[in-house]
């Protein structure tokens, strides 16, 4: 068991050109696959893989009350941990302050869709050091400034 991280955009830019080595897109074919895809918003939907080839390397929270936060020293994350939600979260501003619609959901292998929780997510309140996953949320993304 793994968690799966999609991303959904509206955007048709081919995302495996900003493929590395701690972040890898494919897209995805199928939405039948897993039925957490389908809770996505917009047409094209991108699987987010890092270094490890499935989700589990970029920072993770399994519970939303700690919330974001910079990494610190009590609770252990590796260092391409870090930065692979580093280079994931410059993907998605790119795509953001380009006009274009985007959506993420993290979900542990296997959670079913009535699991997922959706919030919304400006990545002007949230920076690029504070920024992480949480467990079977999708989060609705935008650059706009929340009350």
């Amino acid at each position: 068991m793994c968690y799966e991280v999609y991303i959904s955009t509206d955007s048709q830019e081919d995302l495996t050109t900003r493929n590395s080595a701690l972040l890898r897109f494919k897209r995805v074919a199928d939405p039948d696959i897993d039925p957490g895809i389908l809770l996505l918003d917009f047409p094209h939907r991108w699987y987010v893989g890092s270094k490890s080839e499935c989700s589990c390397t970029f920072r993770h929270l399994y519970s939303l009350e700690l919330g974001f936060g910079e990494p610190i020293d009590w609770y252990a994350e590796e260092q391409d941990e870090i930065n692979a939600t580093c280079e994931l979260y410059a993907t998605l501003t790119m795509l953001l302050s380009s006009g274009y619609h985007v959506d993420l959901l993290d979900q542990w292998n296997g959670s079913q869709p009535i699991d997922i929780k959706t919030l919304d997510v400006s990545l002007n309140d949230v920076s690029e050091r504070t920024f992480r996953l949480f467990e079977n949320h999708k989060f609705r993304l935008s650059l706009e400034q929340n009350p």
